[in-house]
C-alpha cells in the first residue's frame, strides 16, 4: 500500500500484465467502478492503479477487479449483471466471492450457456432446492426464481432423478373457470403458462420440449386441476404463488408424492387476488416456518439480474411501500 503525497489517498496497483491488459480492454468496467465509488482508476503501461481515500474500499475494489480478470482469463464472458452485482455487494458493505458462484453450474442451456447463480442469494436458493422437498422462492421480478427452478427441474430429469416435470400456475384472471375460452385444455391455459414455456424453450431444444410435452414428461396445468392428484417421482413448480388462496396452497402442497420435489415461487408485493382474499403465499410462511424439509428463501433487489432499470424500479417500489407503511403507522 502506498500513500499519495498530495492528499494522503490510498493507492493500489495491479501489475500483472495479462490482468491489466484484460481490464483495459473492458474499459466499461473501470468506468462503472468510478461512477459507483469515490475512486479513480488509472491504466498506464503494464500497471493499473486504484486511488481513493478509503483504504478498505480500495482493497475491496482491487479484489473484485482481480476476480473479474481471473474469470475472464479462464474463458468466462462477463456480463453486465455480474459486474453490477459485484459493485453492489461492495456498496452494501459485503464481501464478494464470484468464483464460488461460477463453479456452481446447474445445467447447460439449449445454446450451450452454463446456467448458474449470479448472486449469493441465487446460490442459496439453488442449495435450498437441492436440499429440501419443498422450497419457497419469494422475491421481486428478475431474481431468477422461476428460471432457476426450471433449470434444476431439467437437470433432475436429465439425471433420471425424476420422471416428469409438472408446471402449475393459478389462473387468476379467469377465476380458474376456463370453459368459455376456445380450444382444448392446453390451448385454454397456454396464455397463462407462457412464461414457463419460455424458460423451457431456452433450456431445451424446441423439438425435445415438444416431444416431452406430447408424452406427458412435461405437463402444464392450472392450479384448479391439481385437486385430487398425487404426484410421485415429479419435479413440481408452482409459479405466481402469491395469487393462490390459503386453501389452494394447502391443496397444492398436499399433492406431493414419493420421490417428488416442489418449488413454489412468487412475489408477495404483486398479489392479484380479487376482493379481500388473502394470499396463500403470505399465510404459509407462518404455518410451515418450522417444518423439516421445507425452506423459505427470500430474494431481494440485490438478486435482480435483469436490466439495471428493473433493479432501480424494485428499489423505488420498496421505498414507496416503506414510506406508506410509516405514514399509516403514524395515524
Amino acid at each position: 500500500m502506498k500513500e499519495g503525497r498530495e492528499s494522503a489517498e490510498n493507492l493500489l496497483s495491479l501489475t500483472d500484465a495479462s490482468v491489466v491488459k484484460l481490464l483495459a480492454e473492458h474499459e466499461e468496467i473501470l468506468r462503472l467502478v468510478e461512477q459507483s465509488f469515490p475512486v479513480k482508476v488509472y491504466a498506464r503501461g503494464s500497471s493499473l492503479s486504484i486511488k481513493g481515500g478509503d483504504e478498505g474500499l480500495v482493497a475491496k475494489i482491487e479484489n473484485l477487479l482481480m476476480q473479474f480478470a481471473e474469470l475472464s482469463l479462464s474463458g468466462h464472458k462477463l456480463n453486465s449483471a455480474e459486474v453490477r452485482y459485484g459493485l453492489h455487494s461492495i456498496r452494501s458493505g459485503g464481501s464478494v466471492d464470484l468464483r464460488s458462484l461460477y463453479n456452481d453450474v446447474v445445467c447447460v442451456s439449449n445454446r450451450g450457456k452454463a446456467i448458474r447463480p449470479y448472486t449469493s442469494g441465487q446460490k442459496e436458493y439453488i442449495r435450498a432446492i437441492r436440499d429440501n422437498d419443498i422450497t419457497f422462492g419469494i422475491g421481486p421480478a428478475g431474481t431468477g426464481k422461476t428460471y432457476l427452478a426450471a433449470a434444476l427441474a431439467v437437470a433432475s430429469l436429465k439425471s433420471a432423478k425424476i420422471s416428469r416435470i409438472i408446471l402449475v400456475r393459478p389462473v387468476v384472471e379467469a377465476g380458474e373457470r376456463l370453459g368459455y375460452l376456445p380450444g382444448d385444455m392446453n390451448e385454454k391455459v397456454a396464455p397463462y403458462l407462457r412464461p414457463l414455456y419460455d424458460a423451457f424453450y431456452d433450456l431445451l431444444p424446441a423439438e425435445r420440449f415438444d416431444r416431452y410435452f406430447e408424452k406427458g414428461v412435461i405437463e402444464l396445468a392450472p392450479l384448479a386441476y391439481m385437486r385430487g392428484r398425487t404426484l410421485n417421482d415429479s419435479f413440481i413448480i408452482l409459479d405466481e404463488a402469491q395469487n393462490t388462496t390459503p386453501e389452494q396452497m394447502k391443496m397444492f402442497l398436499t399433492r406431493l408424492g414419493f420421490g417428488s420435489k416442489a418449488v413454489v415461487t412468487g412475489d408477495i408485493t404483486q398479489v392479484d387476488l380479487p376482493g379481500t382474499k388473502e394470499s396463500g403465499l403470505k399465510v404459509v410462511q407462518d404455518i410451515l416456518k418450522d417444518i423439516p424439509g421445507v425452506e423459505f428463501i427470500r430474494l431481494g433487489d440485490d438478486d435482480v439480474v435483469r436490466h439495471e432499470i428493473v433493479q432501480r424500479i424494485v428499489r423505488a417500489y420498496e421505498d414507496y411501500d416503506r414510506r406508506r407503511a410509516e405514514k399509516q403507522a403514524e395515524r
